[in-house]
C-alpha cells in the first residue's frame, strides 16, 4: 500500500495513474492533519511531491518524512533527497564535501566579513537567496558597490518573500516572448496591493542573516538539466532569457540528443550516486577552460516539461529511445519495497 499526498500540479496525478494503470494498492492522505502519522501507518510506502512556494510544506515535510522512515515507511522523496531542497547553501556544503564539480561559491553569516569580501574579490558575482526556482530570488552584483548594498539589505530589513516588481518585470518579458498571457503581466500588480501577496510572503519570515554569491561564468548562453531517477537519465537544454545571463524558468527549451553534453549526464550520475539520493534534477554551465559545473540541484521540477524528452540514458551511458518517458512511473518503483504487477 502506497499512501499518496494528491496535489494539483504536482508529480501525484502521474503517480496514481501509474498505480491504477499496474495494479498497485494506494491511497490519498492529508499530509496537514494532526493524524498524519495514524493515516500512513500499515503502508509500505509514502509519497508526496512537496512544493517550495507553499509555506505549509516548507513547514512539515521534511519533518514528517524523517519521522516516517524512523518507523521503517519508504517515502519518495526520502529524507537524503529532500533535506537540502529549495537551500542553495545546504547544497553547497553538500557539494562541497562529496567534491562534486560545483560553480564557487561563498556564504557569509556576518556583515563586517562579507563586505570585506566585496571589497577584495572580482567582479560580476551572482547574488542568490537560499530558496527560489525559475531564476528567481538572483541578482547580478556587477561591481562592489551593488555587491555591498546587496550585503547591507541581507542584514539589515532583509528580502520580502514576495517581490512583485521582480514578478513583473519576469512576467513582461515573457509576455514579449509570447511565453505568457496579459493576465499573469497583470497579477503581480494585482497582488501588490495587498499587504501580504502570498501565504508564503505572510508566513514565512524575510530572508535575512546571511549573504550568499557565486562566480558569474561568462558567454553562457544556456544550461543542461540532467534528471536522474533511479539507473535513468534524461535532459534538456534551456537557453538564457534575452539580455539576461538566466536561463531557469526561461521556457526557452530543446529536446535534441545531439546537442546535450553527455559529460553533464556522466556527472550527475556520479553525484546522484555519491548523494545516495532517489531523484536529483542538476543544472549545469560550462567554465572557461569548458568544464561542465553544477550551479544547483532539486528533487522537485515541473514533469510536463520533460514528456518530451526523445529517450534517456541508463547508467553505463548507454542511450535508450523512448517517446514519452514515464519519469513519474520510475519514482513509483523507487519507493520500494513494491508488488508491481508488470
Amino acid at each position: 500500500m502506497i499512501a499518496i499526498v494528491d496535489t494539483n500540479g504536482s508529480f501525484s496525478k502521474y503517480w496514481i495513474q501509474y498505480c491504477q494503470k499496474h495494479g498497485i494498492e494506494y491511497k490519498t492522505v492529508n499530509p496537514y492533519s494532526t493524524d498524519i502519522i495514524k493515516q500512513v501507518q500499515g503502508c509500505d510506502s509514502f509519497m508526496w511531491h512537496f512544493h517550495h512556494n507553499s509555506y505549509k510544506d516548507m513547514q512539515c515535510a521534511r519533518n514528517i518524512i524523517f519521522a516516517l522512515e524512523t518507523i521503517g515507511v519508504h517515502c519518495f522523496p526520502d529524507y537524503r533527497t529532500c533535506w537540502h531542497f529549495d537551500d542553495k547553501v545546504a547544497q553547497k556544503y553538500l557539494l562541497e564535501t562529496i567534491g562534486a564539480p560545483l560553480v564557487n561559491s561563498y556564504v557569509f553569516y556576518d556583515k563586517n566579513e562579507a563586505t570585506t569580501w566585496a571589497e577584495q574579490t572580482s567582479y560580476p558575482k551572482v547574488f542568490k537567496l537560499k530558496g527560489g526556482a525559475g531564476a528567481t530570488n538572483v541578482k547580478l552584483a556587477h561591481d562592489k558597490n551593488e555587491a555591498k548594498a546587496l550585503i547591507r539589505q541581507c542584514f539589515g530589513k532583509g528580502f520580502r518573500q514576495y517581490r512583485w516588481r521582480e514578478q513583473f518585470a519576469e512576467a513582461c518579458g515573457k509576455y514579449k516572448r509570447g511565453k505568457a498571457t496579459l493576465r499573469e503581466v497583470l497579477r503581480p500588480l494585482k497582488l501588490a496591493l495587498k499587504r501580504h501577496p502570498t501565504e508564503f510572503d505572510h508566513y514565512r519570515q524575510r530572508e535575512m542573516g546571511y549573504a550568499y554569491f557565486q562566480d558569474f561564468v561568462p558567454n553562457n548562453k544556456f544550461d543542461t538539466r540532467v534528471v536522474v531517477i533511479g539507473d535513468k537519465a534524461f535532459a534538456l537544454k534551456r537557453f538564457v532569457r534575452p539580455n539576461d545571463f538566466r536561463a531557469s524558468g526561461s521556457g526557452d527549451i530543446i529536446y535534441d540528443k545531439n546537442q546535450i553534453d553527455e559529460r553533464c549526464v556522466s556527472i550527475a550520475f556520479a553525484t546522484k550516486r555519491k548523494l545516495k539520493a532517489q531523484c536529483i534534477a542538476f543544472d549545469f554551465i560550462t567554465n572557461e577552460q569548458n568544464d561542465p559545473m553544477i550551479v544547483e540541484m532539486s528533487y522537485g521540477f515541473t514533469a510536463d516539461s520533460y514528456f518530451d524528452c526523445p529517450g534517456y540514458w541508463s547508467e553505463n551511458m548507454g542511450w535508450h529511445e523512448s517517446q514519452g518517458l514515464d519519469l513519474c512511473g520510475w519514482m513509483v518503483e523507487e519507493t520500494k519495497p513494491l508488488a508491481i504487477n508488470h
